[in-house]
């Protein structure tokens, strides 16, 4: 059962990508349809018309097969000597400068989150107690 709610979730997330296609094509933007795609992915989660136990099983299944999609572009590197040259080595400083600035970013981002998160759960339990409380004392 699990790997079929996985496959459905994997073509949830196909679906906002073809969205994304469906945008671009209509529109003429100068963006990636996948980047589109993952806009109205965010815009459905924060809106609440979609939840996220919908799509969390596939989109983990397919951030542990992502190593997979770096290789291609390591393996291009082999074939473009020059890249590591003057030139290529401030290309790759400005990979690893953006890449760490991600990496930054994500976990502010994610340490907020789950604040956030841990916030709403305890006034969910306050809330819960004070129900409680008031229903033992009528």
């Amino acid at each position: 059962m699990q790997i079929i709610r996985t496959i459905v979730q994997i073509l949830i997330l196909y679906v906002f990508y073809y969205m994304g296609v469906f945008v671009i094509e209509v529109t003429h933007l100068p963006l990636p349809p996948s980047i589109v795609g993952l806009l109205i992915l965010v815009v459905c989660l924060q809106l609440k018309w979609i939840k996220v136990e919908y799509i969390q099983d596939g989109a983990g299944f397919l951030i542990g097969f992502m190593t997979l999609f770096f290789i291609p572009p390591m393996l291009g590197i082999i074939d473009y000597p020059e890249l590591l040259s003057v030139k290529g080595s401030i290309l790759i400083g400005a990979v690893i400068i953006s890449t760490l600035f991600t990496i930054l970013i994500t976990g502010i981002l994610s340490q907020k989150i789950g604040k956030k998160e841990m916030a709403m759960k305890e006034e969910n339990v306050r809330g819960e107690d004070t129900l409680e409380s008031n229903h033992l004392h009528h």
